[in-house]
């Protein structure tokens, strides 16, 4: 069964756990101070700083999400990885050294280097809070999704574990412990996925004929879904008609997410009757290839044909609603082909608001790597500017490689015979699976600890925003360094509990699409502020306040009444969305600089809040 779990695994698993947290009780003794807990000390070396940047940056959504939407898509889930990378230009350029020049402890601190203007610290501490909140989501997100395979725990379960280690992470060591956390776990994570490529060009392909998709050619049963091309047989069998035959499914009662049935037995080892996602058939009438080179890969894989799997909900006549999984055979050359996903179908779509939230969500990942506030705190623990240049160098090299990756990754684990058909988030941890259940374990624990070393990031933003923008700097709050530690350590639990509720409640969402949506508020609220603030000197603490309150407003706002929102979220018709596109970047990001200029020209004059 995909989610039988194994004494190696657990094991595995629990050693990685065990010794993040070890590490960060070790690590607890050097961050006692105000400075040591959110920043380090500024003592970090700038290449352990460049790796811990990966290991920060490279979440749930760079591992999970995008080797997930390669998986189901194709090609067009490396998108997500080119509009995170090109991102990091913005960062190198525009904001690495002055970022550091300008702060202490946090991005409020950058921004309001010039005013010492209270208003500004609410405003960007706020902001810190949102983006924080909505990239914390697809974290848990992926760690429940990893948790079952692991543990044979329920989603929830993976997202109260994530919780709970994380809260007791931050708690404990602050910053010290994050940055090392990270750095070991961006490490481990590049190297190991560089492994399991190797193994995929090693492997190559296999060819599994269509045909064994296929059932008898007719079929004796009733119809539950009488508007539908569906059967279901006597044994609970659910058979899709065609013209050419039956093919089997596989079946989800969408209201029991844990009850997965092919042709009407629950899925095991026993009851594979066919793999999910293969090669159906390969060029020059070939069984299999064999090994091959990265570049043979793409064209053997080009050149041949793919079973993908396509879904589609149902009701039968008491309301009961179905989700169907049926197997279609698509050409190598359409999956490598960007637009094939609903995502991006903005590529090929003739609709100009499908052209407009393809540009949107580009846009958002271009401009919002150098807006994240945990990425942002990151320049604070290195010593100067040169180590913080240095550093995003670094970085870059090591994300831009583990990129790489994940198109082999994505494609790998579409041709692997071992996916999960209701679950795109564990696309990669399956791969592993399909070639040793050792490698499966490593990886499995590495991406959890993936997702432990971002969230520690995010939550540590999250309580420098709390004690150090909120409490001190607007509520005017007095603050020795043991009392900032004691607000930062309760706002780190805060927003643990509130991470884990999210994780829950957001469950059925892609983690790379949730990614989205927080790039899309930190680009809008926190990047014109900072890009006018060093290159426009009629920049204005209000012109800066306003902008990142209306940036947040405009793109939080837009979210909450975009289609994907209605339909996931609220559970209403998609087509009743006021706003005509999903992702806001593309309007929330102008508006942004528009409002920041034109107040700025109406306050001339810089003073004080």
């Amino acid at each position: 069964m995909l989610y039988e779990s194994s004494s190696t695994a657990i094991a595995i698993f629990g050693f990685f756990v065990l010794s993040v947290l070890g590490l960060s009780f070790w690590l607890g003794r050097k961050g006692q101070s105000a400075k040591g807990y959110f920043a380090a000390h500024g003592q970090i070396h700038w290449f352990v700083n460049g790796v811990a940047f990966a290991g920060d940056y490279l979440s749930a959504a760079s591992f999970l999400g995008i080797c997930g939407l390669i998986a189901f898509y194709g090609y067009d889930g490396f998108l997500y990885s080119i509009g995170y990378l090109a991102g990091w230009v913005v960062a190198l350029f525009v904001i690495a050294e002055p970022i550091k020049r300008l702060g202490k402890f946090t991005f409020a601190d950058a921004l309001n280097s010039q005013f010492n203007s209270p208003a500004i610290q609410l405003a960007v501490g706020v902001s810190t809070l949102v983006v924080s909140t909505f990239y914390l989501i697809p974290q848990m997100v992926g760690a429940g999704s990893l948790i079952t395979p692991l543990l044979g725990l329920p989603h929830y379960a993976g997202v109260l574990i994530v919780g709970v280690t994380v809260t007791l992470i931050v708690v404990t060591a602050g910053m010290v412990s994050t940055t090392w956390g990270q750095f070991i776990k961006g490490s481990l994570l590049v190297a190991f996925c560089a492994v399991v490529v190797m193994m995929i060009l090693n492997r190559g392909f296999t060819e599994t004929p269509f045909s064994k998709y296929r059932g008898p050619a007719t079929v004796q049963g009733e119809k539950p879904w009488a508007d539908k091309p569906y059967v279901r047989d006597a044994d609970g069998r659910v058979w899709r008609e065609t013209p050419d035959g039956y093919l089997m499914t596989q079946t989800v009662f969408a209201k029991s997410k844990t009850e997965k049935i092919i042709n009407g037995k629950p899925q095991s080892k026993e009851n594979d009757l066919a793999p999910v996602g293969t090669v159906s058939e390969l060029p020059g009438d070939k069984d299999s290839t064999g090994p091959l080179g990265a570049f043979e890969f793409f064209s053997t894989l080009q050149n041949s044909k793919v079973v993908t799997w396509t879904k589609e909900l149902v009701k039968d006549a008491e309301g009961k609603e179905t989700a169907i999984y049926y197997p279609v055979e698509k050409k190598g050359s359409d999956l490598l082909t960007p637009g094939a996903s609903p995502t991006f179908k903005g590529i090929r779509s003739a609709k100009l608001t499908d052209k407009l939230d393809f540009i949107s969500l580009m846009l958002a990942l271009f401009c919002g790597t150098a807006s994240l506030p945990h990425i942002l705190i990151r320049y604070y623990t290195v010593k100067d500017q040169a180590a913080a240049r240095k550093s995003t160098v670094v970085g870059i090299a090591a994300i831009g490689f583990f990129y790489v990756l994940t198109l082999f990754l994505g494609l790998g684990a579409m041709t692997s015979g071992a996916m999960d058909v209701t679950d795109s988030n564990m696309a990669a941890p399956l791969l592993a699976r399909s070639m040793s259940e050792f490698l499966f374990a490593v990886i499995s624990a590495i991406a959890f600890t993936t997702v432990l070393g971002t969230v520690s990031g995010l939550i540590m933003a999250g309580a420098g925003a709390v004690a150090h923008d909120l409490m001190e700097k607007f509520f005017q709050v007095p603050m020795d360094d043991d009392r900032k530690v004691l607000f930062g350590k309760g706002a780190a639990i805060a927003l643990g509990i509130l991470a884990m509720v999210l994780g829950i409640v957001f469950r059925e969402f892609n983690v790379s699409f949730l990614v989205g949506w927080a790039f899309n508020i930190a680009a809008s609220a926190n990047l014109p502020a900072l890009v006018m603030l060093l290159f426009w000197k009629g920049t204005t603490k209000q012109g800066v306040t306003t902008a990142v309150f209306v940036g947040m407003f405009s793109s939080l706002g837009w979210i909450l009444l975009s289609g994907e929102t209605f339909a996931k979220v609220y559970g209403i018709d998609a087509t009743k969305s006021p706003v005509p596109f999903s992702q806001p970047g593309l309007i929330t990001i102008p508006l942004g600089f528009l409002t920041l200029i034109v107040v700025s020209m109406l306050t001339k004059r810089r003073g004080t809040a």
